[in-house]
């Protein structure tokens, strides 16, 4: 006799007896009741539930019954494998059956079980609960103990996937034999090697174990052998989940310190313990179990005893339960217990709803003695299903459709005792009804674990979690639990422990050394303030000043040969350009603003153009001029300052034609560039449209061609201040200079692409400067004597 699991009768006998004198609660209507063992066996299920259906022998403890026994409704069984057997047979006379200890049946069998009531919540709860546990404490690699039978695999098939779902995996399944007697245990031990190697897996801290009580024994049998063996004692631990199923009936549950039950919920009845500590077998008539189970629990023998036990103390009645160890006996209302006491009650209200009805609509009142007629169990079932009303503790009693009762599950803590008894410490709760934030609570801080464990929370994975800065690599052949940590790749970041992928920062961050955070990038641009700034602002303005100083002294000496050679207008126009080209990079420099975006581009592009047609008509002039001084030609007419004042003012207004169609279009504007460099946010312009500033770019490239072909060819011609020569380097380097800053602006980034046009801009306007220019000014001031036209037509002839 299992000593633990009477208390279900007494809460059976302790609701019964408290609805029999409630005057509330079927008024002159007395309830009884029978109670029959299963025996945990298939053969003995049918034949009880005949005997309930149609023996007519008497079982009425705590008063006076002179009716005959009438049937209303089923209470049990504990199994789930019971309570289906019983729905068998007593669903064909449409009898409820309210079950108290299993889970309710699966979807598809909702039709063939009409008349079953479950007392305790559905079983997907359980499931989530296991799940949320397992999440709250990172136990990713887990083991299974599940008993063999149609109850197991379900709780397999519905439990995996959920796992998976959730980056879950099972170190190992086991399953153990369904042993229905205690004293069969011993004949399944057999199987200690198939279960050795999976205890002593040290990666595997957590075990989930599912099946009956007495699987519970076996398990402790098994582990008692892999001790013995390995003599190892108490060095083995581990964190037993154990479902709602099992109860602990050990003396001896060391090796389960620590471990988490899941139970139904239950709240502490009042006066039940008082009941307890009245219970006598000498004050107690017709308890057909009492004496049995008195004899059990405190290892003594009554005179009168069937079996009588050698050398057990005589039992005197005065024994008290709280005296018992835990194992054997809780003073405290179980989870399955208060399941009882409430289907009780359930039956009872649904009895009273059933009569008040009745005599309502006859008119009657309760002043009368009723008895139950035959068909009123079918009719009861409509009044089951639409029961609500509170319980003596509060609690709201009501059936959903699914013929379910709602609640909750407790997650209990085990903490054992050196006297083999232990406390049940309430650590969190499941209930699927609450809101979301409270489905599942936990307190982690209440927990007593293993003493193996020393306080720590256990942890249970396949392998060491990848650290931040590294992302899971899975290993070919294993589970997707067990992987390998790969360092993440360039410019990605994990700041997580265990994380399947790294990511990248933020546009405004960059990741730091380790790759497990994000820095904020620095906003830079080419400023005046820093030394490369300072520097290119200094050459633009001393160039700037060079070109005045220049300019200034071919105004003073306006009227010299060399001055007045190749057109002396041209040659001032050419100086400005200059002098703006230096002063046009400047525009670069600075945050960029809308004006600043909007301008630099287009100025340099006009500028330059400029600058270049300047150098153009000079060589074409020289071209001209010398072709015109053979007879009979017809370039005469073209010969002077018309020539030059056309070919500047077109090329020129091409060039701003394109600026003023790019700026109609698609103009620049200040941009953030957040991807070029890993570390800094440039600030610049964007250009609007890539192709405009190709065509710009494109044009003043092809009038640098022209004028170097043109002066290239006019190089040898006959004149003291022939200036092709001096065009010609120049242009050489113009056109260098630019040929080499496509592909290093190309590939440049952030700030740099900015000082790499300006070092152009400068490179190549002093270029011109000093190639065109340096000559001239080398005899205006050095050599004045050959500034003059006697020297010019000496050097002629």
């Amino acid at each position: 006799m299992v000593t633990k699991f009477y208390q279900h009768t007494l809460a059976l006998a302790f609701a019964v007896k408290e609805i029999n004198k409630n005057q509330k609660i079927l008024p002159n209507l007395t309830l009884g009741f029978h109670i029959y063992d299963s025996y945990y066996d298939a053969m003995m299920t049918y034949r009880t539930t005949l005997d309930l259906l149609f023996k007519s022998r008497r079982f009425v403890p705590n008063y006076i019954c002179d009716t005959q026994k009438n049937l209303i409704a089923i209470i049990g069984g504990l199994s789930s494998v019971t309570s289906f057997f019983i729905a068998d047979t007593i669903g064909l006379y449409k009898i409820p059956q309210l079950t108290y200890g299993s889970f309710p049946p699966e979807e598809g069998d909702a039709d063939q079980f009409l008349s079953f009531y479950n007392m305790v919540p559905n079983d997907r709860n359980q499931y989530m609960g296991i799940i949320n546990l397992l999440k709250h404490f990172g136990w990713t690699w887990v083991g299974f103990f599940v008993a063999e039978g149609h109850g197991g695999e379900k709780f397999l098939q519905t439990l995996e996937p959920l796992l998976s779902e959730h980056g879950i995996c099972s170190a190992f399944i086991q399953k153990v034999p369904r042993v229905g007697h205690i004293d069969n245990l011993s004949d399944t031990f057999g199987l200690f090697s198939d279960f050795n190697l999976s205890l002593t897996d040290d990666k595997v801290s957590a075990c989930i174990l599912f099946g009956e009580s007495l699987t519970i024994i076996w398990m402790r049998g098994i582990i008692f052998l892999r001790d013995f063996e390995n003599k190892e004692g108490s060095s083995f631990r581990k964190v037993w989940i154990i479902t709602t199923q099992i109860d602990f009936i050990l003396k001896d549950l060391e090796l389960f310190q620590g471990a988490i039950s899941f139970t139904i919920h239950s709240k502490e009845v009042l006066k039940f313990n008082e009941f307890l500590q009245n219970l006598k077998p000498d004050k107690t008539e017709g308890d057909g179990f009492l004496q049995e189970f008195w004899e059990e629990a405190f290892d003594c023998t009554f005179p009168n005893s069937s079996v009588p036990l050698e050398g057990n103390e005589p039992c005197t009645g005065e024994e008290r339960l709280e005296s018992l160890p835990t194992p054997q006996f809780e003073m405290g209302m179980t989870g399955q217990s208060y399941s009882i006491y409430n289907a009780v009650y359930v039956v009872a209200h649904a009895l009273h709803a059933m009569y008040s009805s009745r005599l309502k609509q006859k008119g009657m009142v309760w002043d009368k003695k009723f008895e139950l007629q035959d068909q009123q169990s079918l009719e009861l079932h409509s009044y089951l299903s639409e029961i609500t009303f509170n319980n003596s503790v509060g609690e709201t009693m009501s059936f959903n459709g699914k013929k379910q009762m709602g609640g909750a599950f407790d997650i209990m803590n085990i903490v054992t005792f050196p006297n083999k008894s232990f406390l049940r410490v309430k650590v969190g709760q499941v209930d699927d009804d609450a809101l979301e934030s409270r489905k599942i609570i936990i307190h982690e801080d209440m927990i007593t674990w293993h003493k193996g464990f020393n306080q720590v929370v256990p942890i249970s994975v396949c392998n060491d979690c990848c650290s931040p800065g590294h992302q899971k690599k899975r290993k070919e052949g294993e589970k997707f639990c067990c992987y390998d940590c790969a360092p993440c790749p360039e410019g990605k970041i994990s700041d997580q422990n265990d994380m399947n992928d790294c990511f990248r920062c933020p546009e405004d961050q960059y990741p730091n050394r380790n790759k497990h955070g994000c820095i904020s990038k620095t906003i830079t641009f080419l400023s005046y303030e820093e030394p490369l700034g300072i520097s290119l602002a200094s050459i633009a303005l001393s160039f700037s000043i060079f070109t005045t100083l220049v300019l200034l002294a071919f105004v003073k000496h306006r009227d010299t040969p060399i001055v007045k050679a190749n057109n002396r207008d041209l040659t001032y126009t050419l100086l400005i350009s200059l002098l703006l080209c230096f002063q046009s990079s400047l525009l670069f420099l600075g945050k960029p603003g809308e004006m600043a975006c909007l301008l630099r581009q287009p100025a340099f592009g006009i500028i330059f153009s400029m600058a270049v047609s300047c150098v153009l008509a000079k060589t074409i002039t020289v071209v001209v001029a010398f072709m015109a001084t053979k007879p009979g030609s017809s370039l005469r007419k073209w010969v002077g300052k018309r020539l030059a004042n056309s070919i500047v003012l077109s090329c020129s207004l091409i060039q701003a034609s394109l600026c003023t169609l790019w700026l109609a279009t698609t103009p620049p504007f200040p941009d953030l560039d957040m991807h070029s460099l890993i570390e800094e946010i440039t600030v610049q312009c964007n250009e609007g449209s890539v192709t405009m500033f190709s065509c710009v770019l494109c044009y003043l490239g092809l009038l640098a061609f022209f004028s170097f072909l043109s002066a290239f060819l006019a190089r040898k011609l006959p004149d003291s201040f022939n200036e092709a020569k001096f065009i010609t380097f120049s242009m050489l380097l113009f056109c260098s200079v630019w040929l080499c800053f496509v592909p290093t602006y190309l590939s440049t980034k952030g700030k740099y692409m900015v000082m790499v046009e300006i070092f152009s801009i400068l490179a190549s306007s002093a270029g011109l400067l000093g190639c065109i220019f340096a000559p001239k000014c080398y005899i205006i001031i050095l050599k004045p004597e050959l500034n003059n036209k006697e020297q010019l037509i000496r050097r002629k002839n």
